[in-house]
């Protein structure tokens, strides 16, 4: 059942739904970190960092798109079907459409890709196609990764890990310890994204014999997962501030923590199509931690 009203859209307002705006934050809140330990550094360069946001953004929404249309070609999406509406499924754009749509995304991630490219080094183009690919094969090709429980480790490397440390990257063009390690618990709070989206398709999920990760451990133990990684997002800020690898400010962070377990009683209580306002909720949080981590480093800077 879909759960949006579907008649007398506009195309942009079709296309606005198959982007799946809601899950942007996410893939905005590792740039933001990443971009906070480049100011941390004295490495910030504005233009990388606005690039490196756009890529991560085209490529969520590559992900986005390529979910929709290769899970309907799978058979993937019925009309037991809780989350919101997929274009393709709903009939309202073709296969064919969706996927000009994906290739005209993934040609301007890839040309944006190309300046990154030049401006820091060929370390970049193998970052992108990787992600490329993953995001396609997440639900397309021989065997969707998303169908065999890979996917929190998919998004836990490229929407935290190469998100985090890539945006430091392209604006000092080495690496270091500090990009490294938020990029951990910033990765954790937007696998928790993926975690409640599958625990509530858990049962139809399962029906259609998509074995997700949430689908192997149960309902029970899938909510155990959004606790600790919750738990580990924060417990890592004061760690971090003991061995002086980020300021004492970085604590601000913590003051997400109410909207956190807002979302944790969602997670505990409510199931199937109750559980999209925690969805959308999750992705907020995750860039809610990143805006706070980066004013605690400008404070740190300028104090």
């Amino acid at each position: 059942m879909l759960d949006h009203p579907t008649n007398n859209l506009t195309k942009r307002q079709i296309w606005w739904l198959a982007i799946r705006p809601r899950t942007l934050p996410a893939s905005t809140a590792g740039v933001v970190t990443g971009t906070a330990v480049a100011i941390l550094a004295g490495k910030f360069s504005w233009l990388p960092a606005l690039a490196a946001l756009a890529v991560a953004l085209l490529l969520q929404i590559a992900s986005n798109l390529a979910n929709d249309v290769f899970d309907f070609e799978h058979g993937k999406d019925t009309s037991a079907r809780v989350g919101p509406v997929r274009v393709t499924a709903a009939r309202l754009l073709t296969p064919a459409q969706v996927k000009r749509g994906l290739a005209c995304v993934v040609i301007l991630a890839a040309l944006i890709g190309l300046y990154l490219a030049f401006v820091t080094g060929w370390p970049v183009i193998l970052i992108g196609l990787a992600a490329i690919g993953s995001a396609i094969l997440y639900t397309g090709g021989p065997y969707p990764l998303g169908y065999h429980g890979f996917g929190d480790l998919f998004v836990f490397l490229f929407f935290g890990l190469a998100a985090v440390t890539g945006t430091y990257y392209v604006q000092a063009g080495s690496t270091a310890p500090a990009a490294w390690l938020m990029s951990i618990p910033l990765g954790l709070l937007v696998v928790n994204l993926l975690v409640v989206n599958n625990l509530r398709d858990i049962h139809t999920d399962a029906a259609v014999g998509k074995r997700t990760l949430a689908v192997r451990l149960g309902v029970r133990n899938t909510k155990l997962n959004y606790l600790i990684w919750f738990i580990l997002a924060y417990l890592a800020i004061p760690v971090y501030i003991l061995f002086q690898i980020i300021p004492s400010w970085s604590m601000l962070v913590c003051l997400s923590i109410p909207e956190g377990i807002r979302l944790l009683k969602m997670v505990f209580t409510r199931e199937g199509r109750d559980l999209n306002p925690a969805l959308a909720g999750t992705g907020r949080l995750a860039l809610i931690y990143a805006v706070l981590f980066l004013i605690s480093v400008l404070l740190a800077v300028i104090l």
